[in-house]
């Protein structure tokens, strides 16, 4: 979780001081902050103006998940750059973008799926023997997942017009449940096909089929 708040004080220093102690964080160089305005002295005491800042901690479950991949980008000496955003569905997006970042997506984003489901091990993992607030991670590589998903919809729809056109099944890859979701969410829109799954959960495949009006 994302905590924000304004202080003021007598000068930036002091500002940060307190916001490092009101906002949690075990140290200053752990949370961000903006300068919104400098102190002012005045002239002997009149117009003086304290410093105020903006400043922000991110602490628990994605606090850990951050330090975690920013850990395993240090381990693997990957020199990139991570943006941390709050997801559409409020889950904690990591994204990750630099050069040699791309090692970190694997085939058809295999590594990239086991890097999100690490980090998600690290946000949920129990403090001090409790169980916090659960908090969705959602990792990204140089925009992979968006082109990623672009490429399964545009093969749903390739896959849909060769079953209407030769009027057969069609047997996809196997794929993870995120991937199954997005071709079955891309068939729906598209009428006189449907689709179910097959197999077991780590082989699952998705038949793309004409619904039985259609034969």
């Amino acid at each position: 979780m994302k905590k924000e708040i304004v202080i003021s004080a007598k000068s930036v220093e002091e500002a940060v001081a307190l916001a490092v102690e009101e906002l949690g964080a075990p140290s200053a160089d752990k949370i961000e902050y903006t300068v919104l305005e400098e102190a002012k002295k005045g002239f002997l005491g009149i117009g003086a103006t304290d410093a105020k800042i903006s400043a922000s901690y991110t602490c628990g479950g994605e606090a850990r998940a951050i330090a975690f991949v920013e850990k395993l980008l240090a381990d693997m000496n990957i020199e990139a750059e991570m943006t941390v955003s709050e997801g559409e569905n409020g889950e904690t997006k990591i994204a990750i973008n630099g050069e040699g970042a791309s090692v970190l997506i694997g085939h058809h984003g295999d590594t990239l799926d086991s890097l999100q489901y690490l980090a998600n091990l690290a946000a949920n993992k129990r403090v001090d023997g409790k169980k916090e607030e659960y908090v969705k991670i959602s990792v990204d590589v140089e925009g992979y997942r968006a082109k990623r998903e672009q490429t399964l919809r545009a093969l749903a729809r390739r896959m849909a017009a060769k079953v209407q056109k030769y009027k057969k099944s069609v047997m996809l890859e196997p794929m993870n449940p995120y991937e199954r979701r997005i071709i079955h969410s891309e068939i729906q829109n598209i009428k006189g096909v449907s689709t179910n799954s097959i197999g077991s959960e780590n082989n699952r495949k998705i038949v793309i089929f004409l619904e039985a009006e259609n034969h």
